[in-house]
């Protein structure tokens, strides 16, 4: 007895002095307008214990900066190449110019272990135009990864969102999870490949998004991970407490009812923004992930899946370019702002080490760009700016949002004038603005300050043209690193919904 209370006592003490989030990686994307030195964003992921990668695409001087390392790294291949990858040559080209090229079996190149096919592909907003290519792409990838001795170590999957699965009305529970019935034959093509191959279902899991779409009646302690009064409650007397476990059973049973109950779950993306909704801002981004990280750490799991949960925290930066189409917060989920500062303290391995920057960034001189106050019309120079710079800190439920409408309009012009690298003829705007080296901040609202990029894409000069504005930092819609759009509904909201509430 006394040999098991010393037992106990030392695995509560290593639980208590630290812990380690071996499952825990990080997507990685670049549409921003100024990016940062891939070779320092490195030096940051190994300064702060990240040992897996993310990739949307496979861009050539991240990954040359991920060689060596060691770091686990999963590239993407975008939806717009699926049709071209049912032809098993182009899958054996793309291999070889991809994945080979880049000796991931060696200890001088790039651990690639995963390659993701498409994003997302089954987004009802696709019309079903991906249906029918996802699979036999994904089998060529596969099959040319075999081919190139790189099967047993480089795995091909298909990041899918977590509306593939829900749960019955009449059983509104976890365990009652299935596929959706458009996709069993395309989605039963796509498992048999993952099964024979030994290679994970990989899922994006957003309980923010639950939160958002759910107007309200989505529980919102239920998206954490702090527990809830009124558990959701499945059969055998298994209870749920948040959002993420309930999600993920959902998956399992599905997995479960499709005959692949064994078959390894991923999350692909998993994360919270920091501004663009009432839901999103740092204080809840801060609960959320450390929720989550302690979560991680106790390796326990989910009722239906004990044990260690593999999961990439969605994002690593903030991207400024990406189509706010799903929501004005799709430019913030960032663990770190584009600069490479930590939005917030996190320790991820319990060293009492939080997260550190992004080192040798240079940031720009100390002065904003501001409307001058005898000016009262200055719609035209909103439009224009906004149209060129991230303006979603100034939308409803975002941290500008009760500024005056004339610090909007500085807060926007200085948000081009830092995205054009603070140059002379970026802070003019026929006369209607001006440079300060007063710090224009209010409240919960940052006029940020540049940084120096030398990968960064300029827009116009601020004087503003007389011909329509073109929005020049909107992506396509379908970009793959976007989460989802409004059909999204996270794990049937309807279901979580009603069960909390009937």
């Amino acid at each position: 007895m006394e040999k098991l209370l010393v037992n106990v006592f030392l695995v509560t003490l290593l639980v208590c002095l630290g812990h380690n989030v071996e499952g825990l990686g990080v997507n990685w994307g670049d549409i921003t307008s100024h990016k940062l030195p891939p070779k320092d964003v490195v030096k940051m992921l190994q300064e702060n214990g990240i040992k897996k990668v993310k990739l949307f695409n496979n861009d050539e001087t991240i990954l040359n900066a991920l060689a060596g390392t060691g770091i686990e790294v999963m590239i993407g291949i975008s939806n717009q190449l699926l049709k071209d990858l049912v032809n098993p040559d182009v899958a054996k080209k793309w291999v070889k110019e991809n994945v080979t090229s880049y000796e991931p079996k060696s200890p001088k190149g790039v651990n690639i272990t995963l390659v993701g096919v498409g994003n997302e592909p089954f987004l009802r907003d696709y019309k079903d135009t991906l249906t029918n290519v996802t699979g036999p792409a994904l089998e060529n990838i596969q099959n040319a990864l075999n081919d190139a001795g790189l099967g047993d170590t480089t795995k091909a999957t298909v990041p899918l969102n977590a509306d593939v699965y829900l749960s019955p009305s009449y059983n509104p529970v976890p365990s009652g999870g299935f596929f959706r019935a458009d996709i069993v034959d395309p989605l039963n093509y796509i498992l048999k490949v993952l099964n024979k191959n030994k290679a994970p279902f990989m899922v994006n899991i957003y309980p923010f998004l639950s939160l958002f779409y759910g107007n309200g009646a989505f529980p919102f302690d239920y998206a954490f991970f702090d527990g809830v009064s009124n558990p959701l409650k499945d059969k055998d007397g298994v209870e749920y407490t948040n959002c993420f476990d309930a999600n993920l059973d959902t998956c399992a049973a599905a997995l479960a009812g499709a005959g692949y109950g064994n078959m390894t779950i991923m999350v692909g993306e998993m994360g919270w923004p920091t501004d663009g909704n009432n839901y999103a801002n740092v204080t809840l981004a801060e609960k959320f992930y450390k929720g989550f990280v302690s979560y991680l750490a106790k390796g326990k799991g989910s009722p239906r899946r004990p044990g260690n949960v593999e999961a990439y925290i969605f994002a690593l930066f903030d991207e400024d370019r990406k189509s706010t189409l799903p929501g004005n917060f799709e430019t913030h989920w960032g663990l770190y702002y584009d600069d490479g500062t930590p939005k917030f303290p996190l320790d991820l391995h319990g060293n009492k080490k939080n997260l550190v920057p992004v080192p040798n960034v240079e940031k720009l001189s100390k002065k904003w760009c501001v409307i001058k106050p005898d000016v009262k019309n200055f719609t035209d120079v909103m439009t224009y700016a906004c149209d060129r710079a991230d303006c979603t800190p100034l939308t409803n439920g975002s941290s500008c949002q009760n500024l005056n409408d004339a610090a909007k309009a500085s807060y926007a012009v200085n948000a081009y004038f830092q995205n054009s690298q603070q140059k002379d003829d970026s802070c003019n705007f026929e006369g209607k603005a001006t440079v300060t080296t007063k710090d224009p901040s209010q409240g919960t609202c940052n006029f940020t300050i540049g940084f120096k990029s030398l990968t960064s894409i300029s827009p116009s000069p601020s004087p503003l043209p007389s011909s329509d504005h073109s929005d020049a930092k909107a992506p396509s819609p379908s970009s793959s690193t976007s989460p989802s759009t409004p059909t999204f509904l996270a794990m049937g909201i309807s279901f979580l919904v009603s069960l909390f509430f009937m």
